[in-house]
């Protein structure tokens, strides 16, 4: 398991999806919250809807620009606080794919794809 994770979501049908065919995701799509935790987190990247990149562990790195803290579970899934942007936002079973627990936090980090600045 990597210790820092990388998908690249972009819009689909109005909403904010990934794919990783590598763990059998594809247009995995950020709900109840989480959707506008990625709004304010990708304000500032040009073309975001286009695609950007998101790094995220569960401990902190270089250059993370927010962190989310856990919250409770429901549906399988867990919601996470993020003290920067004052918001929640519910991660589903997804998040399985890339750690065995929910993690008490989750750091991240948005930035643009390679060749699209």
């Amino acid at each position: 398991m990597n210790a820092i994770s990388l998908i690249a979501p972009y819009r689909y049908e109005g909403m904010w999806v990934f794919d990783d065919p590598r763990v059998g995701l594809d247009k995995e799509p950020f709900v109840s919250g989480a959707d506008t935790m990625i709004d304010v987190l990708v304000a500032d990247i040009p073309n975001a809807q286009n695609g950007f990149r998101l790094l995220f562990s569960a401990t902190p790195f270089p250059g993370h620009t927010a962190k989310l803290e856990r919250q409770r579970e429901e549906y399988g899934g867990n919601w996470y606080f993020s003290p920067e942007f004052k918001m929640e936002g519910w991660l589903c079973p997804a998040l399985f794919k890339y750690f065995d627990k929910a993690p008490k936090e989750i750091y991240v980090k948005a930035e643009p794809k390679a060749g699209s600045q």
